[in-house]
C-alpha cells in the first residue's frame, strides 16, 4: 500500500478517534457536573440526592436556640379598650371568712385573654312588599344588587371563598370541610366553583385597571411558568412590579400570547426577563437580562469546564457590577467604576473561549447577541438586576398545583390568575387582603 495513503488513512481514522474522545467527555461531564438548583433553574424539589425536607440547608451559627440577647423581641400587649370586662372581686376573707361585701376593694391587677368569637352564619331574609298607588299602579319594592334567588351567599362568603382558594390555595373539597365543620354550612363543591366564578367577574375592573398601569409602568418584570389545565400543559404569564402584579393564563409559551396582552409591547418600559425568545421579542425601550439565571448558568460551566479561564472571569464581573448597583449613583466614582465595567465585558466579549468547550462557548455567543441588555440596571434608576420579582410571581402557581392539583378548564385557570393578580397587588401595597376581597364581593357583577 501507498506510505501517503497509510498515512492519510491513519490521519482519518484519529480524527475520528479525537472526535468520539470530545462526544464522550462531553457525556461523562453531564453526569460528573449534573444540573441544579444551584448552577441552573431547576428547582431545589428535582435535586438529585437534596437533602431531606427536615434538615435545613443553613450551616450552624453557633448560636442558642431562640431569641437573641439584644434583639426587639414582640410580646403579646394588654388591650386598652377591651371588649369585655368581668370583675373579680373576693366575698369572703380567705383567713377568717368574715363576710367583705362592705368593703370598697383596692389593689387592682388586671389579666387579658384573646379569644376569637364562635363563627356563626348570618341569614337575612328581604321582604319586598308591595303598595298600591290611587294612580291604580302597583309598586313593588326592589330586591337589593345580589339577591336574585331565593336563598343566595352573601359578599362575605364570596369573598372568603376567594380569600381560602386564591391566597391559601385550598382545594374545593377542603374549602367544603372549612365551611361545614366551622360555620355549619353546607355549601357544594359546585356551589363553591360559581363563587369563585361569580367573584372572579367583580374583579374585571381592577384586573384591567392593574393591566393598563402596567402598560404604562418605567419597569416591568416578565415571566412564565408551565400548568396543567384539563391533562394539557399551559402557560401562566406575569408582568409585575414594585406596586403591580398581573398574570394572564395562556395555551402558549410563543410571542402569541405577548400580542394577545400587550398588542404593542411595552414601548414605556424597560423590562426585566430571563433569555426565553417570546420575552426577548418583546418591545420596550430598553431590556435587562436576569443576572441570577446567567449566574447560575455559570455555575453550571463553570463546574463543568474547570480549566477554563473565560467563564470566571465573566462571573467575577457581573459579581462587581451587583455589588457596583448598590451604591449612590451620580457620583463621579460610580460613573467612572460603571464605565471600567462595561470596558471589561466589552474586552472580555472579544476573546471566546475555546470552541471545543460547546456550552461554553454556546454561552459566550449569546452574551454577544444579548450585549447592550447585561448592565441596563446601571444606567437606569429602580431596575432591578434579577427577574426574582416575577418569579416569585408565578411560584404561586407551582404552589397551588402542589397542594389542589391541576385547573379542570381553562376558565378555572383564568379566574385564578385574574383573583391573584389583585391579591399580589393588595400585599404590594401594604393593604389588608381579605378586607380588600370584601370591599370587591360587594361590587355588581359586570355585564359580558
Amino acid at each position: 500500500m501507498d506510505k501517503d495513503k497509510i498515512i492519510s488513512e491513519l490521519l482519518l481514522r484519529l480524527d475520528r478517534l479525537e472526535k468520539e474522545n470530545l462526544e464522550l467527555r462531553e457525556l461523562l461531564s453531564r453526569y460528573e457536573n449534573p444540573k441544579n438548583s444551584r448552577n441552573s433553574s431547576i428547582p431545589p424539589s428535582m435535586d438529585e440526592n437534596r437533602p431531606r425536607p427536615n434538615q435545613s440547608l443553613r450551616k450552624p451559627s453557633g448560636k442558642k436556640p431562640g431569641g437573641q440577647l439584644g434583639r426587639n423581641g414582640k410580646t403579646l400587649e394588654m388591650a386598652k379598650g377591651p371588649d369585655q370586662v368581668i370583675d373579680l372581686i373576693p366575698e369572703f376573707c380567705n383567713n377568717c371568712g368574715s363576710p367583705l361585701e362592705d368593703i370598697v376593694p383596692g389593689d387592682l391587677k388586671a389579666r387579658q385573654t384573646v379569644d376569637v368569637p364562635v363563627p356563626k352564619a348570618v341569614f337575612t331574609e328581604y321582604r319586598s312588599y308591595v303598595k298600591a298607588c290611587g294612580c291604580g299602579c302597583r309598586t313593588r319594592a326592589d330586591f337589593p344588587a345580589g339577591v336574585s334567588s331565593p336563598v343566595s351567599y352573601g359578599p362575605r362568603t364570596e369573598s372568603l371563598i376567594g380569600y381560602l382558594h386564591t391566597r391559601h390555595y385550598l382545594p374545593y373539597g377542603r374549602m367544603r370541610e372549612i365551611f361545614n365543620d366551622v360555620f355549619n354550612l353546607n355549601i357544594s363543591e359546585g356551589g363553591i366553583h360559581y363563587i369563585l366564578e361569580r367573584f372572579s367577574r367583580k374583579t374585571d375592573p381592577i384586573y384591567h385597571q392593574i393591566k393598563d398601569r402596567i402598560f404604562n409602568s418605567r419597569v416591568v418584570g416578565v415571566d412564565e411558568t408551565g400548568a396543567r389545565v384539563g391533562g394539557s400543559k399551559h402557560w401562566f404569564w406575569t408582568w409585575q412590579n414594585e406596586k403591580l402584579t398581573y398574570i394572564a393564563h395562556s395555551q402558549n409559551r410563543a410571542i402569541a400570547t405577548v400580542k394577545k396582552e400587550f398588542p404593542d409591547g411595552l414601548p414605556n418600559s424597560t423590562i426585566v426577563r430571563d433569555g426565553w425568545r417570546a420575552q426577548a421579542a418583546t418591545t420596550a425601550v430598553h431590556h435587562q437580562l436576569c443576572t441570577a439565571h446567567l449566574q447560575r448558568r455559570l455555575n453550571y460551566l463553570n463546574e463543568k469546564y474547570n480549566n477554563a479561564t473565560w467563564g470566571r472571569e465573566f462571573s467575577k464581573l457581573l459579581s462587581s457590577a451587583l455589588e457596583l448597583g448598590k451604591k449612590e449613583r451620580g457620583t463621579k466614582i460610580y460613573n467612572v467604576e460603571r464605565t471600567k465595567t462595561v470596558r471589561k465585558m466589552e474586552h472580555l466579549l472579544k476573546y471566546p473561549p475555546d470552541k471545543k468547550q460547546k456550552e461554553l462557548y454556546a454561552f459566550y455567543k449569546s452574551m454577544g447577541r444579548e450585549q447592550q441588555n447585561l448592565l441596563t440596571f446601571l444606567f437606569i434608576e429602580n431596575v432591578p438586576p434579577d427577574n426574582n420579582g416575577s418569579e416569585r410571581a408565578v411560584r404561586n402557581i407551582k404552589v397551588k398545583q402542589k397542594i389542589s392539583g391541576q385547573f379542570k378548564i381553562d376558565k378555572t385557570a383564568q379566574n385564578f390568575a385574574q383573583i391573584r393578580s389583585v391579591i399580589d397587588t393588595t400585599i404590594k401595597n401594604g393593604l389588608n387582603v381579605l378586607d380588600a376581597l370584601n370591599l370587591i364581593a360587594k361590587l355588581e357583577v359586570q355585564k359580558q
